[in-house]
């Protein structure tokens, strides 16, 4: 999966955001700031294998899906207090309307909701680092570790986090937090044992 020379485009830089937007309409994978920390991203479809070869994961576990709050409702069951804590560093496992379930997330991050409503589609994000490795937080880490691999990476001069997402499985009640992250959760759980 040799790539050209990666290209380091800045958040905040005026060109960024089409060049992001054609990098992921090309079904590529790149690494974006995600409001809690960098990911591997793509647009959701036929661009998750490639996000699997870069992270050598098998083919059963799914990747986070980052949407606006319409395209998550488009795609799960959304119960009102989730809908209602986003956007937030709150990944919700969701029940897919297709089946199965999905874990997804609306970030706070206007750059990436402009994304994924100009690009009309959700996005995956993953942590940047292979599988069974400790994730990647650090942009310089993350551009020397993946400058051949994938084509791009956005910087986002505000300083990004090392804190994941809180991961809550709203699949059954009451609520079970999965992952402690950003997100203070205990709040969501408490409310759920009442549903």
């Amino acid at each position: 999966m040799k790539e050209e020379t990666s290209e380091v485009l800045y958040q905040q830089a005026h060109k960024t955001f089409e060049r992001t937007l054609q990098i992921l309409k090309e079904d590529k994978v790149m690494v974006l700031p995600c409001d809690t920390i960098y990911g591997l991203c793509a647009k959701m479809g036929p661009a998750e294998q490639k996000i699997r070869e870069l992270k050598k994961r098998d083919e059963g576990k799914p990747f986070l899906v980052l949407a606006t709050i319409e395209q998550a409702k488009q795609l799960c069951d959304v119960p009102k207090i989730i809908s209602d804590a986003w956007p937030a560093p709150l990944t919700a496992i969701l029940n897919s309307k297709n089946g199965g379930t999905i874990a997804i997330r609306v970030p706070s991050d206007p750059f990436l909701q402009a994304i994924m409503e100009s690009l009309g589609s959700p996005i995956y994000s993953t942590s940047v680092n292979e599988s069974g490795y400790q994730s990647l937080t650090n942009i310089m880490d993350i551009i020397l570790t993946y400058k051949d691999r994938v084509p791009a990476f956005v910087v986002d001069s505000n300083l990004q986090g090392t804190i994941p997402s809180t991961l809550i499985d709203v699949t059954s009640t009451p609520y079970n937090i999965i992952r402690e992250g950003k997100y203070d959760a205990s709040g969501l759980v408490e409310k759920s044992k009442s549903l």
